[in-house]
């Protein structure tokens, strides 16, 4: 791998190659987190919060979707631009009592915050435990 690989100017096919599709619900509304606690009470549900405009998350996400292998069906998956939907951003901070960071995950159980994790401290193995 050369060095300008590192900045993302590498091989476009390698690229496709290690990007997956995951099954993303954009959280969007503050009505929706009524949704994520009641569908919490029966399989966890993942928050993935987020900034649309800073490269460290940008670098987190990406290597998230890439290390992510959860059987499709046994979790939620939600994703929030924070900057676009600030008061959800907010919300889910009081709601799920953690406080706001970007990136950051959270994995919800039973209506209550069981894991959360920020920066590179996002690992998607760690959801695995909650399967």
């Amino acid at each position: 791998m050369g060095f300008f690989n590192l900045f993302g100017n590498g091989n476009k096919e390698n690229s496709a190659k290690e990007s997956k599709t995951l099954p993303w619900k954009k959280l969007t509304r503050l009505e929706q987190l009524e949704v994520v606690k009641e569908t919490s009470k029966t399989r966890p549900v993942v928050i993935f919060k987020h900034s649309t405009t800073c490269g460290i998350s940008r670098m987190v996400l990406r290597t998230f979707e890439r290390d992510y292998a959860v059987e499709d069906g046994k979790i939620d998956l939600y994703y929030l631009d924070l900057l676009v939907f600030r008061d959800v951003s907010n919300e889910v901070a009081i709601q799920f009592q953690v406080v706001h960071q970007s990136p950051q995950l959270l994995i919800i159980q039973n209506e209550s915050t069981v894991h959360h994790a920020s920066h590179q401290g996002i690992q998607a193995s760690d959801i695995e435990k909650f399967v």
